[in-house]
């Protein structure tokens, strides 16, 4: 089996998987805030994943939140700088390519809140366009309740300019929030020199548990709970913590430090298989391949031929994608993020995304390469639309 859908969710990383097997023979089990001497050996294991995350991250501890994902994350975001923004600040800039829970939020606070939305215009490429969000903040000067773009498009793979965003909304005195997603365990990021208010990390996109995550704040007196509880987080995230999602969030980041330079070799090998499909393929388009991406992502799409039906051969090969993002895998039809680069709907209801890890995709592309073209060999007799 070929798994290739890294960007919906990773499988646990190899070291997750053998500290848990370790870890769950421990029969170590508590509440990680009780005083008592197992609860506080969990408090300590929480503590040391929190310092091991910081200091692989260039953040201070005490700005990670922890909670189950970015989702989450970026609900209590919205929540604490909207719910006492200053009542002249009714705008929020950000993007027509972000993941799904960001314009779900927006249109919340649209409707019930009264704050309007402001787009970002983007490229052929899919990234955002420096010189018009630095013209929506000029002309809406003092009006600006935040900025939300993303560090990496999810379905694309496309790197945005957010250190150049960072900049400019600090200079306006505007929070930014980045959806950093799809980059913390898969690219470079280090908080201190990001000039980001805040960031987010779901552990299942990095090979951690599902439901573990936490968010990044550089100011975190700023944050309001969203979910009530005690004491626990400091009081602004309630409910006992996952404190084996938060250790195997310190492992998935230490194995992702140690092995980073493997991206490089991902890369490498990435691109060398999209110019094999190209050779054989002249008409295939490689949606976003002028930009820098993420090293092991590619959105492809052949022309005539839906995606849904390459996802199928493919499977029968033992190789499983998905059509541009997983949770819009069941809609056959041009994902938003492809409408707003300008993709017709004659490519872009045939993509399909290949996401492979720095842990195992180096060696998956020659056998992708060979059932992709036999798909696109076979189903180009008979396209579908």
């Amino acid at each position: 089996m070929i798994y290739a859908e890294y960007n919906g969710s990773s499988p646990l990383l190899r070291p997750v998987r053998e500290y848990l097997k370790t870890r769950l023979d421990s029969n170590l089990f508590a509440n990680p805030n009780a005083i008592h001497s197992l609860g506080q050996k969990l408090s300590r294991g929480m503590m040391k994943s929190r310092q091991i995350i910081s200091d692989i991250l260039r953040c201070h501890p005490d700005q990670i939140i922890f909670n189950s994902g970015s989702s989450e994350g970026i609900s209590q975001i919205f929540h604490s700088i909207l719910e006492k923004s200053d009542p002249i600040k009714k705008i929020i800039v950000t993007s027509p390519i972000e993941h799904s829970v960001i314009p779900n939020a927006l249109s919340y606070y649209e409707r019930f809140k009264g704050f309007k939305i402001l787009y970002v215009d983007i490229d052929q490429e899919g990234r955002v366009l420096i010189s018009h969000l630095e013209k929506i903040l000029k002309e809406n000067e003092n009006k600006i309740a935040m900025v939300t773009i993303m560090a990496v498009n999810n379905e694309t793979g496309v790197f945005q300019p957010y250190k150049e965003i960072s900049e400019l909304c600090l200079n306006e005195g505007i929070e930014y929030f980045c959806d950093t997603t799809q980059l913390i365990g898969k690219g470079e990021f280090h908080f201190d020199q990001s000039g980001l208010d805040y960031a987010v990390c779901s552990g299942h996109k990095l090979g951690a548990l599902s439901g573990s995550g936490f968010l990044i704040a550089k100011d975190p007196t700023k944050l309001l709970p969203l979910v009530f509880g005690s004491t626990q987080e400091k009081g602004l995230r309630g409910g006992t913590q996952h404190y084996l999602g938060i250790e195997t969030l310190a492992i998935a980041l230490n194995d992702f430090e140690q092995n980073k330079n493997n991206l490089q070799l991902l890369k490498e090998a990435k691109l060398s298989f999209e110019n094999s499909i190209k050779n054989d393929f002249p008409e295939v388009k490689i949606i976003g391949d002028a930009a820098p991406r993420l090293s092991g992502t590619t959105l492809i799409g052949y022309p005539g031929i839906h995606g849904q039906a390459v996802q199928i051969e493919l499977e029968s090969h033992d190789i499983f994608v998905t059509t541009s993002a997983a949770c819009l895998d069941n809609q056959p039809e041009t994902s938003k993020v492809l409408k707003a680069m300008g993709i017709e709907d004659h490519i872009g209801r045939g993509v399909i995304r290949i996401s492979l890890s720095y842990s195992q995709g180096v060696n998956e592309y020659s056998n992708i390469a060979v059932a992709l073209k036999g798909a696109y060999t076979k189903l180009g007799r008979i396209q579908s639309f």
